[in-house]
């Protein structure tokens, strides 16, 4: 006796933000990847098919997605994760450009502000 089938799993493959088309709302929708696998014995052995689809997190409206799509697709969300701060550089384009950097240890604190003495009391305070 043989026991076969079919097992369908759903993996997110990214988030990106967009239109909803059902909506209107600009919220993040889920690319989605669904894959039908046989299965014999309970084992999933091959895929069958392989279908993807965004859905939208707002509104929960689901759209098919072609397979040229995807890679633009893919590079959009990899593009709003990295964010702008991936391909800024700091001072970029200003001459003479440092970060700011704290004094050293032991060093005497110019332009940083002090904490109180301990044991001093606060001139602002007795007012």
């Amino acid at each position: 006796m043989l026991i076969w089938g079919w097992q369908k799993r759903i993996h997110t493959l990214a988030m990106i933000t967009l239109l909803c088309g059902r909506c209107g709302n600009p919220a993040a929708h889920a690319l989605r990847k669904l894959v039908t696998k046989f299965t014999l014995f309970f084992i999933p052995l091959f895929p069958l098919s392989t279908k993807h689809h965004l859905e939208c997190t707002w509104c929960g409206a689901s759209s098919p997605v072609a397979a040229p799509q995807l890679p633009d697709l893919l590079a959009r969300a990899n593009a709003e994760t990295m964010g702008p701060a991936r391909y800024h550089q700091h001072g970029a384009g200003v001459p003479n450009a440092q970060w700011p950097q704290q004094p050293a240890s032991g060093a005497p604190h110019t332009n940083w502000q002090q904490p109180p003495a301990p044991n001093t009391p606060h001139t602002n305070w007795q007012r």
